[in-house]
């Protein structure tokens, strides 16, 4: 039978930054619309569903005829909302599926999950992407990661790494999309905080540094969430570029 896959958008109406965002528009639609439908698209999602805590957002995805769950409102993190969607499934694979990303690549979704599918030992999986500006290795904002061999992450940080000492070294920058057994993903938010998850501020870094391994995937997509009313006005001119060119 099958491995039933379960992708879920967790979204919240609050935001410092920017406020009700998920249901801020674009091209006529509500941002959380977007992702819903690119992440439909997705070939190895059994199903997508969305993971609030707010009537508003609520509301929103029945509108437009998304599955859609109610949660607790005490989650410290999205991951948690997820968890708490994934406790009552028997998905056996579960994606998290950021709910700020209007232009996520289906493509993405399914490199992620393939890297669960292929490898049966790794219990979660994320995504990088080569890193084209020089900027961004420098930027904190952009999170960066190093891999072995064998393609499973070393090591998350702000700052650049490698050290270049030879002026030849490759950066590749994290995209925030995450796939986990369902197991692993409920007890997750059980494992210990370390030191390097304090310090960096990178919640990834908890399965490092508590022994697990992270299979990271190649993507060309490049992440593009929405915190501010200028990433949206950003989002807005490539999403019209998109599709002036399809």
């Amino acid at each position: 039978m099958p491995q039933r896959i379960l992708g879920v958008i967790p979204a919240r109406f609050a935001s410092v930054r920017f406020p009700g965002k998920a249901l801020a528009t674009l091209a006529g639609k509500p941002i959380l619309q977007h992702v819903y439908e690119r992440a439909s698209q997705a070939r190895y999602l059994t199903d997508v569903v969305i993971a609030t805590d707010d009537e508003r957002i609520y509301a929103a995805a029945r509108a437009f005829r998304a599955p859609v769950r109610m949660t607790r409102n005490d989650h410290p993190s999205g991951t948690d909302r997820v968890a708490e969607v994934a406790s009552a499934d028997m998905a056996s694979i579960i994606v998290n599926i950021q709910g700020d990303e209007p232009l996520i690549d289906p493509a993405a979704i399914d490199a992620a999950t393939l890297a669960l599918l292929d490898d049966v030992d790794a219990p979660m999986a994320t995504l990088r992407k080569k890193i084209e500006d020089p900027a961004e290795i420098t930027n904190p904002n952009v999170v960066k990661v190093v891999t072995g061999r064998t393609g499973d992450a070393i090591y998350f940080s702000r700052s650049p790494i490698p050290f270049d000492r030879g002026k030849d070294a490759e950066y590749y920058k994290h995209i925030g999309l995450y796939v986990y057994r369902r197991d692993f993903l409920l007890s997750y938010s059980q494992l210990p905080v370390g030191p390097l998850e304090q310090a960096e501020r990178l919640e990834q870094l908890r399965a490092l540094e508590n022994g697990y391994r992270i299979r990271v995937m190649d993507t060309e997509y490049e992440s593009l969430g929405v915190d501010t009313p200028e990433d949206l006005e950003k989002v807005s001119t490539l999403f019209t570029a998109s599709i002036s060119t399809q």
